[in-house]
């Protein structure tokens, strides 16, 4: 077995009792949501043709942003309240995929209550029935089987969705797939994609194994059925009862940079004799967040980033000056410690293709500007709704013929082979050189500095053995290494894991 997939088999685990726990606790929450009130519906049409086109209009949205809208609305009533309510993790994830698995539910359970055939009604009233007894021993085993069959639906669509939650800080099998997709491992992603798969197949079948019981009235088999699943549920809550005083959580987001730096991070800690976890490919904004509540304890981030991002400036300041007034706002708003920079800056770059640079004579953004109305700009999901991109557009009259979003990973080869004439590149990336891609100068500092910055949370500022562990990286990073760590991550051959990159550059530290 290959390293790559020793690697992603030990992650699925934790992975998998995560995606358990998401998905088992959406569902209950969204059947304790849907029978009562598709009884309700079910006696009358009004309810239920409002909660029908409710639950529909919500499954209009896509999952991704039902779980990036919660983030900001549980940050707004935590403010309202004076805080103590977590818009990162598990309740996000929680509340977005509850509402994802409304329609199934509700949809089969009304047309199930509402399919009762009249004369079995009638004849549980001619035997004096009241409504509930009614309900219990008539309706409701009649419309098991349609109810059963919504509940397996919403089952399957909510494990499938939960591996989304990646991207707001609760941890699932999407770390898998996301991390692959980013660092180009076919292996994490596939391993993802299995498991998945295999949790929703396996839960649809013990969901149909029940649902076979309550229909043939074999109460063996719908036992059956709810046993094993909860068998299942049990050991994936296992984790929950470890005691995790002493588990370092760090943080990353969706780059192979910050998974190589992670897992630099995460090997000193371990020297030092922390236990880590992991939480890759989030937000710049999430993961700030995250880390100023304590659910993230350190990550690295770019001075640019929170300069314009958190602090909103857009003004200049030399990179010393930059980084002393950040660190004085980071801890003095939200308790924030900046341990210092790594040595190496990581900004943002605009790079175009050799042959373009040559014949075109570009050089400068001023140069850019002059050709950009014949050039496609393909830049990162971020870039464009970042203030940057407003700093350079006021700095240049950049006005590109057409602006396409692309994950990092796919965003280099889209230059190279002609789909886009201009990106948003990083000046670490090793991928420049290996492509001979040419980075043009900003000639009026319209980007800001991006020096790399080393940002623990208030509870880890005043931790004396964990700064200590952490210490020696400030100042020891050189661009030069950075850029070979992350090729060797990056291309297509003799491909490196960030494990692996973060080992080679952790050497090269020692050396």
């Amino acid at each position: 077995m290959t390293e790559a997939w020793q690697q992603a088999l030990s992650r699925v685990p934790e992975l998998l009792a995560a995606h358990v726990q998401i998905s088992v606790s959406a569902l209950a929450l969204a059947m304790l949501i849907c029978l009562p009130l598709a009884i309700w519906a079910a006696r009358s049409p009004r309810v239920a043709a409002v909660a029908l086109t409710l639950a529909s209009l919500i499954q209009t949205i896509p999952g991704l942003a039902l779980l990036a809208l919660f983030y900001p609305l549980l940050l707004g009533i935590s403010a309202l309240i004076g805080g103590g309510i977590s818009a990162f993790g598990f309740l996000p994830a929680l509340l977005a995929l509850t509402l994802y698995a409304l329609l199934p539910i509700l949809r089969n359970a009304v047309t199930g209550l509402s399919g009762v055939d009249p004369a079995a009604k009638e004849a549980a009233d001619g035997l004096g029935m009241t409504s509930s007894q009614k309900l219990y021993y008539v309706e409701a085993p009649l419309a098991a089987p349609t109810i059963m069959a919504g509940i397996r639906t919403a089952a399957v669509w909510t494990i499938g969705a939960a591996t989304l939650s990646t991207t707001v800080g609760q941890p699932s099998l999407g770390d898998l797939i996301f991390a692959g997709l980013q660092t180009q491992n076919w292996t994490l992603v596939l391993a993802g994609c299995l498991f998945s798969a295999a949790l929703a197949i396996s839960v649809d079948l013990l969901l149909g194994l029940i649902e076979r019981g309550i229909r043939e009235r074999r109460r063996i088999l719908a036992w059956a059925g709810m046993a094993i699943i909860a068998a299942g549920l049990l050991v994936a809550t296992l984790p929950l009862m470890i005691a995790r005083d002493n588990i370092v959580v760090i943080g990353a987001k969706g780059f192979s940079e910050q998974y190589i730096l992670a897992r630099l991070i995460g090997s000193r800690l371990e020297e030092a004799g922390y236990a880590v976890r992991y939480r890759d490919g989030l937000g710049s904004a999430v993961v700030y967040q995250a880390l100023s509540e304590g659910d993230v304890d350190v990550y690295v981030d770019y001075s640019g980033t929170i300069w314009t991002n958190q602090m909103q400036r857009s003004d200049s300041q030399p990179k010393s000056a930059m980084l002393d007034t950040i660190g004085q706002w980071t801890s003095a708003n939200h308790g924030v410690k900046m341990l210092g920079a790594l040595g190496f800056e990581n900004t943002y770059a605009f790079a175009v293709r050799p042959e373009d640079a040559r014949t075109k004579s570009l050089r400068t953004l001023d140069d850019l500007a002059r050709v950009s109305s014949d050039f496609n700009f393909g830049t990162d999901v971020e870039f464009l709704e970042r203030p940057e991109w407003q700093m350079v557009r006021d700095a240049y009259p950049i006005r590109f013929k057409h602006a396409r979003s692309f994950s990092p990973t796919f965003m280099y080869p889209a230059l190279a082979s002609g789909e886009v004439d201009v990106i948003s590149a990083f000046s670490s990336d090793g991928r420049i050189a290996a492509n001979n891609f040419v980075v043009l100068d900003d000639i009026k500092g319209a980007v800001p500095s991006y020096e790399a910055i080393l940002l623990l949370a208030p509870k880890r500022g005043g931790d004396d053995k964990f700064v200590a562990a952490l210490k020696p990286l400030i100042g020891a990073i050189t661009v030069e290494n950075m850029r070979e760590a992350n090729y060797t991550v990056d291309r297509d051959a003799d491909k490196k894991t960030p494990r692996q990159a973060a080992r080679w550059l952790n050497d090269k530290l020692r050396e």
